[in-house]
């Protein structure tokens, strides 16, 4: 809808997990380079977590994309059903065709599978999403699958990301041999007020946008009633920018973004944070009406700084940072 009248080549604030419009604040790249390590490194357990809208699926999205081709990973979120659920979410995650009914048959397939893998050179990832669905029983039956052991390797390697509830399981006394087998764990905070407009200027961008559409007061806003939580920030943006469309506005003020975000408080259903009093170094009034589309010269913003590849040697003194 909006798209052609702003330039989009794209929506830039679409909900879907796209790696293509990861932003690597700070805490991205942080949790992007403990996936990273616990991968070289061949870690039995990595644990990220996050809040509701954080970022996790897309890190995890990333992590696909980047895997070489002698890495085999099996992906399951769904992860609320019973043990023997779950066994078979793990032979389908890996494409195992032979399904057996029998627990102990089940097993023996994985190991199989997994034995196999390792003969051909090739590493063996679980990644398990929305892992705080999961109880002390499917929990328990992946620590025993991961002490499979050949040699020096293990032979599969499990990624565990989810909700602050993940933490708080892993917490307990009974999970405690688990907890011990936990090499990087991560938990990603939500973005700054810097961060939060560098990440949508990010979007405008690779959207093939003008970063400059939206004020930098906007930005205050968003920040204040998101508290820097990525999906609740894409809420916000595109609402305001399908409202800006509808008023022919070349740039989306702070006005405007504060309307969009009493009118989702209103409705009760986005978690969104109560007014606040906007900041003082970012008052609107007398602010100039926008211009349309197209007349004067369009803002130009610096580009969103992103973090520089990291090195192995760079993963391991990060590592060593966070423990």
């Amino acid at each position: 809808m909006y798209e052609s009248f702003y330039r989009f080549r794209e929506k830039p604030f679409s909900l879907l997990p796209d790696p293509g419009f990861l932003y690597l604040g700070k805490e991205h790249s942080t949790a992007l380079a403990m996936l990273r390590y616990g991968l070289m490194n061949q870690a039995g357990f990595t644990v990220v977590t996050g809040e509701i809208g954080s970022g996790k699926t897309t890190l995890v999205r990333q992590l696909l994309k980047e895997a070489n081709r002698a890495t085999t990973i099996g992906l399951i979120v769904n992860t609320g059903g019973s043990v023997d659920d779950t066994l078979h979410s793990v032979l389908a995650a890996f494409n195992i065709v032979h399904q057996p009914r029998v627990k102990v048959e089940a097993y023996r397939a994985l190991t199989q599978f997994f034995v196999g893998e390792l003969q051909r050179r090739r590493r063996a990832v679980l990644i398990v999403d929305e892992a705080q669905n999961m109880s002390v029983q499917v929990l328990e039956e992946l620590r025993m699958l991961s002490n499979v052991n050949a040699d020096k390797h293990h032979l599969v390697q499990l990624i565990l990301v989810g909700q602050p509830q993940l933490r708080d399981l892993l917490q307990r006394r009974d999970m405690e041999q688990l907890a011990q087998r936990v090499v990087v764990d991560y938990h990603l905070r939500p973005l700054n007020r810097e961060e939060t407009g560098q990440y949508i200027r990010h979007r405008l961008t690779v959207a093939g946008g003008n970063p400059g559409i939206f004020e930098e007061a906007a930005y205050d806003v968003v920040f204040e009633y998101t508290g820097g939580t990525p999906r609740l920030i894409n809420v916000l943006c595109d609402t305001a920018l399908a409202c800006g469309y509808g008023e022919q506005a070349a740039r989306i003020g702070a006005g405007l973004m504060r309307t969009v975000a009493e009118d989702k408080v209103q409705s009760g259903i986005l978690p969104l944070r109560e007014r606040a009093e906007p900041t003082a170094s970012r008052q609107t009034a007398g602010a100039e009406a926008p211009a349309p589309v197209g007349s004067g010269e369009e803002p130009v913003l610096p580009e969103p700084r992103q973090m520089p590849p990291m090195t192995e040697d760079d993963l391991r003194m990060l590592f060593q940072k966070t423990r």
